[in-house]
Order: structure tokens, then C-alpha cells, then sequence
């Protein structure tokens, strides 16, 4: 294990022999980290906090760190994270809080820009993007897949769907379904992610049926259960799974479909 001499680890933390922990860092008890992770200088880290492979931490991260929210009374919580990600300059995540599931928990193969936040019991997916400065709040569901722009905001109780992209400076406080292209202040549909299908290896076949099932939801002036209803109905021969993720992204909403 590669540890320089002046970062402090706590010796109930739980190390892989492989890991290497730069200047200044600071490792406290109930801590995992498993093996290839690197953190390379100036990173604090608070626990019960399981950490998986091959993730790199940025100077002055704080990773695990209790909650400010009021109804946090030290209860022991925790957060877990994937493998591969990178988390740049400046990055705070929070643990969970009992009044929800105690858990914070981030994927695998994200990127965390400068002095992003992911904020208590959030979940985040895999292979998302968080630009400079964007923030979630608590409870806030990021699936898989998504692009959110530089100091672009996320109200808590939000679920952002697969595929999806908040362009910068863009202030959400409803669901955003899967495929979606959402931007300004507040948030507005724009129409769908395109390009990000396209990078995504998604058929022409299936963006075909998703430009369908969009226009039933944001351009035949339907009640929203009656464009999920017609989506299935256009999706019971295809059975294609990516119109499917469209589908489902409407279908668990509960504080409501921007549109």
C-alpha cells in the first residue's frame, strides 16, 4: 500500500494493498476502499463508507460526510460507491439519512466535475456526467447515461431519467423522463437527446418509436395516462426495450412530468 507520510488513515479502516493515498489525506474509521482506487491529495473521508475499484479522488474532495439536513441526529449511514469513477476538484457527497433508506449511493463510470454535489440519499446510476458546479439535492434518483450541465440545479424528490441531458444552468423541480433534453432557468423541454442516442449505440429503430411516444406526450395535448396508455400500445408489437425505459420513466413519477 502507497500512503504518503503525511495523510492520516485510522487503523480500522479496511484498505486494499493496492490503493494509494496521497498528501494530506484524511481516512477515518469504517472506511472500505477496494483495490486500484487512488486518492491523490487533500481528501477527507467519512464513513461508514464502502468504496469499490479503480476510482480516483481529486484534491479537496469530502467524501461520506454527514448530512446538514436538520433531521440528522448522527445516526450511522452510509455510502457506497461503484468502480471507475473520477471524482475532480472540490466534490462533497453526503451519506443517507435514516428517514430515508440510510444510504447514499453512486454507481460506476461517472465523471463528478469541479465542485459538484451529490447531496443525502440520493442514487445515482452509471456513466453519467456532473458538469462543474451541478447540484443535487436529497433524495434525487440520476439513472444511467445522463448529462447534467455546469451549475445546473436538481430539487430533491426528482427522478431523472436514462439518456437524459440538463443543459447549463438549468433549475429542475419535476421529473425528467428518459431521452429528454431539458434546459434554462426554469427548466423547459427542448426536445429529445439525440445526439446522446446516437453515442449510446441506440438503433435508428428505436429512436424512431421514442420521437412517436414523445409526441404523444408533449405534442398531442394528452393527460399523461393517456399517453402512457397509447406509448404500450405502440410498443406491444416492437417490445423494444429503450421505448420500454421511456415508458417506465413516466410511469413512476410522483412529483410530476416536466412538460
Amino acid at each position: 500500500m502507497k500512503i504518503h507520510p503525511t495523510a492520516i488513515v485510522h487503523e480500522k479502516s479496511q484498505i486494499h494493498e493496492s490503493v494509494e493515498i496521497g498528501p494530506f489525506c484524511i481516512i477515518n474509521e469504517d472506511i472500505e476502499i477496494k483495490k486500484g482506487t487512488k486518492l491523490l491529495s487533500h481528501i477527507v473521508l467519512r464513513g461508514p463508507t464502502i468504496i469499490g475499484e479503480d476510482n480516483i479522488f481529486y484534491q479537496f474532495s469530502t467524501i461520506g460526510e454527514d448530512t446538514p439536513d436538520k433531521k440528522f441526529k448522527g445516526e450511522k449511514t452510509k455510502l457506497e460507491i461503484g468502480d471507475r469513477n473520477i471524482f475532480r476538484e472540490g466534490v462533497t457527497i453526503h451519506r443517507g439519512t435514516v428517514q430515508d433508506k440510510s444510504i447514499t449511493s453512486i454507481g460506476s463510470d461517472n465523471l463528478l466535475m469541479a465542485y459538484s454535489h451529490v447531496a443525502h440519499d440520493c442514487v445515482v446510476g452509471d456513466g453519467n456526467v456532473f458538469a462543474n458546479n451541478a447540484g443535487i439535492a436529497g433524495h434525487v434518483n440520476v439513472g444511467n447515461n445522463i448529462t447534467i450541465g455546469a451549475l445546473s440545479t436538481i430539487h430533491q424528490f426528482c427522478n431523472i431519467g436514462d439518456y437524459s441531458f440538463i443543459g447549463m444552468n438549468t433549475s429542475i423541480n419535476m421529473d425528467i423522463p428518459a431521452f429528454v433534453k431539458v434546459a434554462a432557468d426554469p427548466a423547459r423541454i427542448i426536445g429529445l437527446n439525440t445526439v446522446g442516442m446516437s453515442r449510446n449505440d441506440i438503433s435508428s429503430e428505436s429512436i424512431s418509436l421514442i420521437k412517436k411516444a414523445y409526441k404523444l406526450v408533449y405534442r398531442k395535448g394528452l393527460k399523461i395516462d393517456e399517453a402512457i396508455k397509447k406509448s404500450k400500445e405502440l410498443n406491444k408489437d416492437q417490445n423494444d426495450s429503450f421505448l420500454d425505459i421511456f415508458i417506465k420513466s413516466l410511469e413512476i413519477s410522483e412529483r410530476g412530468i416536466l412538460r
